[in-house]
């Protein structure tokens, strides 16, 4: 339940944003007063970032805040996350997603209803970029018929975001504190919104799944039909983030297992050692400035406990 609560928490504010975005563009009554204006990428950006970050502070206490599949699966592989757990958490996952399409679309359905007359009454599609089903999940523009060209773009935003994921989940990561972790996360995705949306990106299978899911039964198959691009949304994720996250274990990965092999030294000796291990920065001296048998140094480790020499 954490878990869909998680993604629910995150998907909401975003497709909401993407309904404002969407909605009062195509509005004939508010594109003339200005109202569009208020809506842009910037804006659906934020809500993503922000709708993550409460996700976690809210969730992840409890489940620890996977919140995507492919995320689930990495932690399997390399963190030792239980098996047995994966199917429940992916469920759970595009439970979450497919809910908050379906809370979205009754607290918009008066103005996607009239949009989707209008569309109608016009003969344009309903599924398509900037058409009421693109609401909900992601498709590409029409000037992309290179899907190659796609995969590049979803596969890179996925394995920038597992890499900045895996970077807060560091232990031995001294830039990122547990409570600032949330935000990092939040403002990746925000970032690669800002940059990417444009050209078309879903960024998480369950967010992705769970919403198409919801588009499919309001807005006609063609939701997982149009283009082929559904497979490239729900799933190039998953290959991208555990590309991301081998290269994060081989590559970049320095921590404490690496120092407990004696293949480490600090610059400031083992006193700086001690700093360095409890990110608080500073050592307590009985005998300061002094290195011998008499001083005693201390200080509190990651998780509280305290670290004696």
């Amino acid at each position: 339940m954490a878990e869909a609560t998680g993604v629910f928490f995150y998907v909401l504010p975003g497709i909401a944003s993407v309904a404002n975005f969407t909605l009062s563009s195509a509005s004939p009554t508010l594109v003339p007063l200005g109202v569009a204006t208020f809506s842009s990428l910037f804006q659906i950006g934020w809500a993503f970032a922000l709708g993550i970050a409460f996700a976690i502070i809210t969730c992840a206490p409890t489940s620890g805040g996977h919140f995507n599949p492919a995320i689930t699966l990495s932690l399997a592989i390399w963190q030792g996350f239980p098996w047995r757990k994966v199917p429940y958490y992916i469920f759970s996952q595009i439970f979450g997603a497919f809910v908050a399409g379906l809370v979205l679309m009754g607290m918009y359905w008066t103005q996607i209803s009239e949009m989707k007359a209008a569309f109608i009454e016009a003969g344009k599609p309903l599924v398509a970029n900037g058409a009421p089903a693109s609401i909900l999940c992601s498709f590409p523009n029409p000037d992309q018929t290179n899907l190659g060209y796609v995969f590049l773009i979803e596969f890179f935003v996925d394995a920038f975001l597992a890499v900045v994921i895996w970077a807060c989940l560091d232990p031995a990561n001294p830039f990122v504190s547990p409570a600032g972790a949330p935000f990092a996360i939040g403002l990746a995705y925000g970032v690669m919104v800002w940059g990417f949306a444009n050209v078309t990106i879903s960024t998480n299978l369950a967010r992705d799944l769970g919403t198409r899911i919801v588009a499919a039964i309001f807005f006609g198959r063609e939701a997982f039909s149009y283009m082929t691009y559904s497979p490239i949304s729900i799933l190039v994720n998953i290959p991208a983030t555990l590309f991301a996250t081998a290269y994060y274990e081989i590559v970049l990965k320095d921590s404490f297992m690496i120092i407990a092999k004696g293949h480490a030294q600090h610059r400031d000796g083992d006193t700086g050692l001690v700093r360095h291990l409890s990110k608080v920065g500073m050592i307590e001296n009985d005998e300061p400035g002094t290195d011998g048998g008499a001083a005693q140094t201390s200080a509190m480790s990651s998780d509280g406990v305290p670290v004696k020499r």
